[in-house]
């Protein structure tokens, strides 16, 4: 640990380009633009984080301000003159009111992720409401019934990208069940200095643009050495006949973003003071456009004690992936005269945000260097494994610590004709599985064809299959490739079609079976996941070994417990299933095959309870967002069922959550990579 002199008030005049920028709350303003009716002073040196607002009355003003982070000035859009937007610090039980007044030259909008809240409050153009034109103010005003950290940002355009996001922090009206002496935000985005709708023109031209990391020459000798000529050939055989690129993990890298920490640069690093012997409750937010971020802190554990602003049983941990939109609450214990790097690395490892949390202002901690760049494989393409020749393979290497199998309860289901081998297992992974009532012993499907049970539906108009009760049949054979089932009620079906129970659903099920409607068939869309897994263990792609390389432990959602018992224990009523599709070559996204434009608002009755299971068609990881409704994700613990706004979804996975229905209104649901929204975004009408 090294020390350097504490920082001047005022940046040297010789100070290097790369250096000279501007960051959070540094009231970012250079000068006045034409375009804006406000004008601003010159932005003193950037300072720790945002200012924070507090009360019950708020008047925002969205503007246009010049910034510079990489040495070039270009335009952001901020609020009250900062990058990021204020903190807005709210109590629970209080009413809000929120003046937002708009002056750009055309219209905006404030969303309040994450906050339940009436239809008309949401901030949502075209749905909730209209928008703020030009030169007009919207008045939000509604209760806040809840706590925690979330975040606002703009649902206009591509403003997000522009800078239009800050912090949320609600005090709880309660005593607080986390114990801590200080808390800060550590909000994360994604910045460039390319216009986002150039970035997203260069995409729908040439989707791998900024991907550049392609395979080299020297990638193929590589290769030719370990796996040989014919391993070789089939394996880029494969990825040439798809079109893809094992190495496309995100369409907008290091290469054009500045990856910011409350709106500073890598190169300057934010700072976060703290006193001897305090618990600090940092409070992660990741406000990116695209970017998902894998944080750690080398030298510190986090006890990761809330998602989503959500309490949770604490989770002690080494890391923790975070994706678009998400936030995660994690309390450490610097020790004294010591310096931490805050470190968060893009997923596809082009970059990194940094800080650093000290005791003394005049410590700096080392950068750790970053993680190797991963690669796409056939758990990304949703591909079954089960039926591969491993026996020239050795396994025994293989870390499955990430999988939780000890709260899998298998009792909704008929496996009586099924052969399990669990010869391989430990105990200590079998312990805890309910096989109650069920007949194990003969358990072999392999003398049985079922490739002709095939029911003919051609004849069925889509209308006449919505709503259908089939209960009483077996429709485990059932080809329904070419309808829309995501309104048929299937709570009545017997056998393995009945509903898994609450808390459980299809992230604990290995025999769930999914299909694919005839929309998602076409030049839209370049891939279906035939056999895709849960993705509830899994940490992600580039994290799946860090215990046996580093000896980090990863968060992962099957971790998550709800610290409070569940809101609403009733069984879901029935299941919606919705497939995350896209063509990634072609960069066009949608759900089962369908863009915004051309798709149906999925209808949900008031007050009931459903079950929604996502499939990923795709190899890119999206972070699903859900207004005005909580996203109960089923971890395996149906009297502590945790609460989120935004579900994760690993490529070539499946995930499956509760819905209660319990707000009435237009509410958007959508991908939160916001180049994917155009596409990948549905509208849900609670009726």
């Amino acid at each position: 640990m090294d020390r350097y002199p504490v920082v001047p008030d005022l940046l040297p005049s010789d100070q290097s380009r790369r250096r000279f920028v501007l960051g959070a709350s540094s009231l970012v303003a250079l000068s006045a633009l034409p375009l804006s009716s406000q004008v601003f002073a010159d932005a003193p040196r950037p300072t720790n984080g945002p200012q924070t607002l507090t009360g019950n009355q708020f008047d925002l003003s969205i503007g246009f301000q010049k910034v510079n982070f990489t040495g070039k000035q270009r335009i952001a859009t901020t609020v009250n003159q900062s990058l990021p937007a204020p903190i807005l610090r709210w109590k629970e039980g209080e009413r809000v009111t929120l003046r937002v007044t708009n002056t750009l030259d055309h219209d905006s909008s404030i969303h309040w992720h994450g906050i339940i809240l009436p239809s008309e409050m949401d901030g949502v153009p075209g749905m909730s409401f209209d928008g703020i034109k030009p030169g007009e103010t919207f008045v939000y005003e509604f209760d806040v019934n809840q706590n925690g950290t979330y975040w606002y940002h703009s649902h206009s355009g591509f403003q997000e990208q522009t800078g239009l996001m800050g912090a949320i922090v609600i005090d709880p009206k309660d005593p607080d069940p986390v114990a801590y002496d200080r808390d800060m935000v550590v909000l994360l985005s994604d910045w460039t200095d390319t216009a986002p709708e150039k970035v997203y023109s260069t995409l729908k031209k040439m989707s791998h643009y900024y991907n550049f990391r392609e395979r080299t020459v020297g990638d193929l000798v590589r290769d030719l050495k370990t796996k040989g000529l014919s391993a070789t050939w089939n394996e880029r055989a494969m990825w040439n006949q798809m079109r893809m690129s094992e190495t496309d993990i995100s369409d907008v890298t290091g290469y054009t973003y500045t990856y910011l920490m409350n709106g500073v640069t890598p190169a300057q690093g934010w700072l976060g003071l703290c006193k001897p012997g305090e618990k600090v409750r940092l409070r992660f937010i990741n406000g990116a456009a695209m970017a998902i971020f894998d944080v750690r802190i080398p030298g510190l554990k986090m006890t990761v004690v809330a998602a989503d602003g959500q309490n949770i049983q604490p989770v002690v941990v080494d890391e923790f992936r975070i994706g678009v939109s998400e936030t995660y609450d994690v309390i450490v214990e610097p020790a004294a005269d010591s310096a931490y790097t805050i470190f968060a690395q893009s997923n596809d490892r082009t970059g990194y945000a940094r800080g650093t949390l000290t005791t003394d202002i005049a410590l700096r901690a080392e950068i750790p260097a970053m993680d190797p760049a991963p690669t796409l494989g056939h758990r990304e393409m949703g591909m079954d494994m089960s039926g591969m020749d491993h026996s020239g393979h050795d396994m025994s290497g293989m870390d499955h610590s990430g999988h939780n199998m000890g709260a899998m309860d298998h009792s909704g289901h008929d496996m009586s004709a099924m052969k399990m081998d669990h010869s391989q297992h430990s105990k200590p992974a079998m312990e805890g599985m309910d096989h109650s009532g069920h007949d194990m012993g003969a358990m072999d499907h392999s003398g049985h064809d079922m490739s002709a049970m095939k029911m003919d539906h051609s004849q069925h108009s889509k209308p006449s299959m919505e709503g259908m009760d089939h209960s009483g049949h077996d429709m485990g054979a059932m080809d329904h490739s070419g309808h829309d089932m995501s309104k048929m009620d299937h709570s009545q079906h017997t056998g393995k079609s009945r509903l898994a129970k609450a808390g459980f659903g299809s992230n604990f099920d290995p025999l769930t079976k999914i299909s694919h409607v005839d929309t998602e068939f076409g030049p839209h869309v370049d891939m279906r996941s035939d056999a895709p897994q849960s993705g509830l263990a899994d940490p992600g792609i580039g994290l799946r070994d860090h215990m046996k390389l580093y000896g980090r432990r990863v968060l992962t959602y099957a971790d998550i417990r709800g610290l409070h018992p569940t809101y609403d224990k009733r069984e879901p009523s029935r299941e919606i299933e919705l497939h995350l599709t896209g063509n990634m070559r072609r960069y066009m996204w949608s759900i089962n095959g369908l863009n915004f434009a051309d798709a149906k608002p999925l209808e949900l009755s008031f007050g009931e309870r459903v079950r929604i299971i996502l499939v990923n068609d795709t190899m890119m990881t999206h972070p699903i967002h859900l207004h005005g409704m909580w996203s109960e994700l089923e971890t395996g613990d149906p009297q502590y069922i945790p609460r989120k706004h935004t579900i994760l979804v690993q490529p070539g996975s499946r995930i499956s959550y509760l819905v209660t229905a319990d707000a009435k209104g237009r509410w958007a649901y959508h991908c939160h990579l916001l180049y994917h929204m155009p596409g990948m975004m549905r509208e849900v009408r609670v009726v």
